[in-house]
């Protein structure tokens, strides 16, 4: 059977030969008598030997991992540590148990189950180990705290590092899989449910953010129809909430179209946990006034309306969509031209709102394109280089003549950003509206403003 289809019920219906793995001295006459009494067994009869005696089964388990390689071992030991979890996630604390740190293999649970990530070309103890992990590596902090509760924090350092190295690596695997995926459809739901417990932690979102994954989840935020995409969907927008809160991830996403995205799946969602975390992602978001001039932009005031005037249950959800929605009237209150001028060139989403007509506008505004050393013209430029929407083009044509009427030395700047070489290969482009407008810029780049608006008047 392929591997990559094989499920923990069919592993564990396997005869393992634990007898022979004793005589070749692999495992210990101890480790065959507990497995045993545990392997086979009813779940009451698992259940009450865990309940008394977990950690001891939990080295076991951990020793085999670390002695045998057989890959039919390895996935039969996983799959009863999948199971032991699965009944109860709480069991995951018997991995941390204080009593595995009187030996060498001491949190050698979370490295010897790591390890197991590396088995290329197996997706079943990859995609076993990934959930395994991050079951047990998510309650670290609880049991940390504990042992520090009752003064046992002596070696909380080196478990801590050892804690950081494993998902350090659970980091990597997560972006390796959502870059290129191993397996072609549990790849990315399994990086991103493991993702969604784990970035509750400050530690995994900063290795996240390090790792360049905030980008990759972007993809994934889109409007969902079948339940297993919209459980996808619900958990990438988790992920984004979770990474609201972490201000170097805010950061990354300023530059993205993370907003548009939100906004679409939001204005189309009828399921309600997906509106809710996608609402209070957004409100999270709101304090970035370049976030909040995108979402006003993008019709959110008339959206946010529309969804409080549904019959949503969820008290969240609601009290979520009243702080999103004062949020934003908050912003347009305070919000200058300016800011929705310069949200629309970074973004690339040039239209012909009235603010590029408005004289007032550029007479008014002109010395703030001087910030960042030119920036916002350098990046009109760029759209002259790489957009292939006719109407950005022109307005980013008509822009630049705009900048050059109203700044003083204005011809100057624009040469100096290379403005001209590319208004003038615009002067040939299939649009007419293109045309005009570069021919617009041009004459102003060489006549000046004066003469340039006494020819546009003819």
């Amino acid at each position: 059977m392929d591997r990559a289809e094989l499920t923990t019920e069919q592993v564990l219906k396997r005869d393992i030969p634990w007898e022979t793995y004793m005589s070749t001295k692999l495992i210990t006459s101890t480790c065959l008598q507990l497995l045993r009494l545990y392997d086979k067994k009813p779940e009451n009869q698992r259940a009450s030997l865990l309940e008394d005696d977990g950690p001891a089964y939990v080295r076991v388990f951990v020793n085999i991992l670390r002695n045998i390689s057989k890959e039919e071992t390895v996935e039969y030991v996983l799959a009863l540590i999948d199971d032991m979890l699965t009944a109860n996630p709480k069991r995951a604390r018997l991995f941390h148990d204080k009593s595995l740190s009187d030996e060498d293999i001491c949190h050698a649970p979370h490295r010897r189950v790591a390890g197991t990530l590396l088995w290329k070309g197996n997706w079943f103890i990859q995609e076993k180990s990934c959930k395994l992990l991050s079951t047990i590596v998510s309650v670290h902090s609880e049991a940390q705290n504990d042992m520090i509760s009752n003064g046992e924090s002596s070696n909380s350092k080196s478990k801590l590092t050892t804690i950081h190295d494993v998902l350090r690596g659970l980091v990597d695997w997560f972006c390796s899989q959502l870059r290129n995926q191993s397996h072609p459809t549990s790849s990315v739901p399994t990086a991103i449910n493991s993702l969604a417990t784990l970035l509750r932690e400050a530690s995994v979102r900063s290795l996240f953010v390090q790792a360049d994954g905030v980008k990759l989840l972007i993809p994934l935020i889109t409007p969902a129809s079948n339940q297993q995409s919209i459980q996808l969907l619900y958990e990438t927008c988790l992920c984004m909430w979770l990474l609201s809160f972490f201000e170097p991830a805010v950061d990354n996403l300023s530059t993205t179209t993370l907003i548009p995205r939100l906004v679409d799946v939001v204005k189309g969602s009828t399921k309600e946990k997906v509106v809710r975390v996608v609402v209070q992602t957004l409100r999270n978001l709101i304090p970035k006034s370049a976030f909040a001039a995108q979402m006003i932009d993008l019709g959110l005031v008339q959206i946010i309306q529309s969804l409080k005037a549904q019959a949503w249950s969820d008290e969240d959800l609601l009290e979520a969509l009243h702080q999103l929605e004062e949020g934003l009237r908050d912003n347009i209150k305070r919000l200058s031209s300016f800011d929705k001028y310069k949200q629309q060139v970074l973004m690339g989403h040039l239209d012909w709102s009235p603010m590029h007509k408005d004289p007032g506008f550029w007479r008014e505004n002109i010395s703030n394109f001087e910030e960042n050393n030119f920036q916002i013209l350098r990046v009109l430029v760029t759209i002259l280089d790489t957009s292939t929407d006719p109407t950005a083009l022109a307005v980013a044509c008509y822009d630049l003549s705009q900048f050059i009427q109203y700044y003083p030395g204005g011809r100057i700047v624009a040469s100096d950003v290379k403005a001209k070489d590319r208004i003038m290969k615009l002067m040939n482009h299939d649009n007419a509206e293109v045309r005009k407008n570069a021919l617009l810029s041009v004459q102003r780049l060489f006549l000046g403003a004066k003469y340039a608006s006494f020819l546009q008047a003819y």
